[in-house]
């Protein structure tokens, strides 16, 4: 049953399929993979804005041809959409068993499904760059309809790009469709030129500003209407009815010449409808307000203005490669219900903080993290590298993998702490998913601490620890802390524990809230919904 409000942690494709509802969805934006053959890493930053050397992965922006894309061809072309299977066949003679075909695959199959949960009069936007936007559109045109397709719009999301032998690529591209021919719309406006609002240099007696515009129909097609009003005779725009109520109303502005002219009021202009170039939303840069530090994160303003357009108050919005959550946090913003779904922990987790930090008083739930030690199990048998990402967040650390996700130097995780004035000290944490531990690896933990001359350490553990390690973390003492007294220098720390909160890391951080990602200001309840954007 579809749950509004909740964050999924797992592939989008399970999730879709096993939680979500037909026909539920008012509005779908997604900002999947580019295809772009970058591994998008996060550099964090200690408490005093220092890089640190902790960096991980968030995604990697690559496919390749294999056994589950393989797997998922085979769906497409079994499935009920035919015109979906002859394009998937048409695709492969074309594109071959190729990386970029692989990647294809995996879109079809989740559009498919985002078009089996959207409303009929539901929208969806594809946030995509050239890479593979060609690619998409026609999938899309197989899955929603050509009829269907509703914009291309072009967002400016940098200034300017310096690319060597080329025009700099300086644009992304949404494709906005809707599921049929009745879609929710709401037309919004960007403000009028200057030189427009200098027009209005006219003002009646109450300040109202207004500029004359002409109400003859000379020399337009379809006729109009003859007749003489207050001595002025002219083939006139509108019947002799309308012309008595404007006059009525004071909208008529009769000139020396003996001519009548139409009075606009610049306090009845909405603005220019908007268009299908965005060129006034600037992107998230090193020195926005709103900078997260999660690599391809797109300003709010972009997200309030597809859900300002495309959805009302209370309807359901869908995100399914949320990364760090924008979209949820404008659908919250502007008083939507929503759904995110994201296959990395690390994202999940981000998302979390950045709701119960921006809307202090919000009820969400959060589905596939471990929920009890079986849960916990499950996920470090599935994948080692998301359950240590989990264990991670669960102490506060900043998961730590040197960009590659087969190094091993012996740290899993980092907390940056400061106890006094002076500068950050870290906490190297180890995580252990494994069925047994012994005093081996908690060793090779006291080592990693004075290797990287760290204050402590922290041996986060799925197993319960021996009587041995216990002695062990004893006899490595306790960090003295200047002014907040003394803490065991090794702390075991068991996942059971964390979870029911019977354990917790025992250290002060004056700067706690400043590591890992930066934080997400607390908003402001706004009031109904802007029709100038």
């Amino acid at each position: 049953m579809t749950q509004p409000n909740t964050l999924y942690f797992g592939d989008n494709l399970d999730i879709l399929r096993e939680h979500i509802d037909a026909a539920t969805i008012d509005l779908i934006y997604l900002d999947p993979p580019f295809n772009s053959k970058r591994d998008y890493n996060l550099l964090f930053k200690t408490p005093k804005g220092h890089e640190s050397d902790a960096q991980i992965t968030a995604f990697e922006d690559s496919w390749s041809w294999g056994e589950q894309a393989e797997r998922e061809y085979a769906e497409l072309i079994h499935g009920k959409n035919t015109e979906v299977a002859a394009l998937m066949k048409a695709l492969r003679d074309f594109l071959k068993p190729s990386d970029m075909l692989a990647y294809l695959v995996m879109m079809a199959n989740r559009l498919l499904e985002l078009h089996r949960v959207l409303k009929p009069t539901g929208s969806l936007y594809l946030h995509c760059d050239p890479t593979a936007s060609h690619y998409l559109k026609i999938v899309l045109d197989a899955i929603f309809g050509a009829e269907n397709f509703r914009n291309e719009i072009v967002w400016k999301r940098t200034s300017a790009h310096n690319d060597p032998k080329r025009y700099g690529a300086n644009i992304d591209t949404l494709l906005f469709y809707s599921k049929s021919d009745d879609w929710i719309w709401n037309q919004l406006y960007t403000p009028h030129s200057e030189e427009h609002l200098a027009r209005f240099r006219h003002k009646d007696p109450d300040g109202r500003l207004w500029t004359d515009d002409n109400l003859t129909a000379k020399g337009l097609s379809g006729g109009g209407y003859e007749y003489e009003y207050k001595g002025a005779r002219s083939l006139w725009r509108v019947p002799l009815t309308t012309m008595e109520r404007m006059d009525a109303e004071g909208r008529l502005h009769f000139t020396n010449k003996g001519g009548i002219r139409q009075k606009r009021y610049l306090d009845e202009t909405q603005g220019v409808g908007l268009q299908a170039l965005w060129d006034d939303i600037p992107p998230i840069n090193s020195q926005s307000a709103e900078r997260l530090g999660y690599p391809t994160q797109k300003p709010l303003a972009l997200l309030e203005r597809i859900i300002a357009a495309s959805s009302n108050p209370g309807d359901l919005v869908l995100d399914p490669f949320c990364g760090c959550g924008t979209a949820v946090h404008a659908a919250q913003n502007l008083g939507r219900a929503w759904i995110g779904i994201d296959i990395t922990s690390l994202a999940i987790n981000e998302i979390e903080n950045r709701m119960k930090k921006a809307f202090p008083d919000l009820a969400f739930k959060t589905e596939g993290t471990p929920k009890d030690l079986d849960g916990a199990r499950e996920l470090a048998e599935h994948d080692k590298y998301q359950f240590q990402f989990w264990a991670c967040a669960l102490v506060g650390a900043q998961p730590y993998r040197g960009g590659k996700k087969g190094a091993d130097t012996g740290i899993d995780g980092i907390i940056y702490f400061q106890d006094d004035k002076t500068t950050s000290k870290k906490i190297i944490v180890s995580v252990k998913g494994g069925a047994s531990v012994g005093v081996a690896m908690l060793k090779d933990l006291i080592a990693t601490v004075a290797r990287e001359n760290a204050a402590m350490g922290f041996f986060v553990t799925l197993a319960p620890p021996t009587n041995a390690m216990l002695t062990e973390a004893a006899s490595a003492g306790l960090y003295a802390s200047p002014k907040h007294g003394a803490f065991p220098k090794i702390q075991i720390l068991t996942l059971e524990g964390l979870m029911n909160g019977a354990e917790s890391p025992r250290y002060v951080d004056l700067s706690r809230g400043a590591i890992s990602f930066k934080q997400a200001k607390a908003e402001k309840k706004k009031g109904k919904q802007a029709k100038l954007l």
